[in-house]
């Protein structure tokens, strides 16, 4: 079994690095949320206040941060994982950041003859407390391989996407198609009520016909037809309005870098940044359906 230093123990974090301890690793839990640490403990895993110390014991290094700057803070730093990992160790990072710098990371790790992955995961909070992740993995073949059996404690599916970047290029991606198709769900249920078609009948209709999509099936934005989506909960997050927003961000700027049209997705960026703005960015991205009705 593997030492693996986890940094950043938030709603994803946590969960994961829990499941990696019921596999029987040792996990050295840090964030700055002494809440968050206490859980980590009465898990069975340790805690330590700084990243270069867990990354200087650590066989593996795991990281789960909100935004590519803190990945550059903790891997790049003169404190940082990088520069006090000891050689052959192996560094995950399952943020969710830019393609450019999690190749720049990537290329600082491989100098120091460390191996990196970027690993974005697609679940939710409850996709990473039940361990059924997927995960959608950057990086050397070598670096995959030896990684493959640690994010299987985590994940259901996990994917080589390529070198170094092709794991974040492959989260921006789809949840672009996650953002405009929730959009498209939403517009077609409104559209319903005010035609006199009952929510439930236009479920069982287009759940079975050529209209059906996860955003339909799994998270279906309106009560009632999947008792399990946030929609019957009052829309209480499982992945915010937010954290779609982040994403759909990231999508335009590597659509603008890249030289892509991405019309529909430049839409549905604009669409959550106003829902967002309205107040609504705590609440899960399902939530969008009420901006929609106006």
């Amino acid at each position: 079994m593997s030492r693996i230093g986890f940094i950043g123990l938030g709603n994803m974090g946590l969960p994961m690095a829990q499941n990696l301890i019921k596999a029987g690793h040792q996990v050295e839990g840090v964030d700055l949320n002494p809440a968050l640490t206490d859980k980590l403990k009465a898990a069975g895993g340790t805690v330590v206040d700084f990243a270069k110390v867990a990354a200087a014991r650590a066989d593996v290094v795991i990281t789960m941060l909100p935004a590519g700057k803190h990945v550059r803070d903790v891997y790049l730093g003169a404190n940082g994982i990088i520069e006090n990992a000891n050689a052959g160790t192996l560094l995950i990072d399952c943020s969710t950041i830019d393609v450019e710098t999690a190749r720049e990371v990537a290329s600082a790790a491989e100098a120091r003859g460390l191996m990196m992955l970027d690993a974005p995961v697609s679940g939710g909070v409850g996709g990473a407390t039940a361990g059924t992740l997927t995960f959608m993995v950057g990086g050397s073949a070598q670096a995959f391989t030896r990684a493959q059996s640690i994010l299987e404690k985590m994940g259901k599916t996990i994917v080589h996407a390529g070198g170094a970047g092709t794991g974040q290029a492959a989260k921006i991606c789809n949840n672009m198609i996650l953002g405009i198709s929730m959009i498209a769900v939403s517009e077609a249920f409104v559209l319903a009520e005010k035609l006199g078609l009952d929510h439930q009948k236009l479920f069982d209709i287009s759940s079975k016909s050529s209209g059906q999509c996860w955003s339909m099936t799994t998270y279906c934005p309106v009560p009632g037809p999947v008792p399990t989506s946030p929609a019957n909960r009052d829309y209480q997050a499982g992945f915010t309005a937010d954290m779609m927003l982040k994403d759909l961000r990231l999508a335009q700027e590597a659509a603008k870098a890249a030289g892509a049209v991405t019309s529909l997705g430049a839409n549905a960026e604009r669409i959550y940044s106003s829902y967002a703005a309205s107040g609504e960015g705590g609440c899960d991205f399902s939530g969008i359906i009420r901006y929609v009705r106006g």
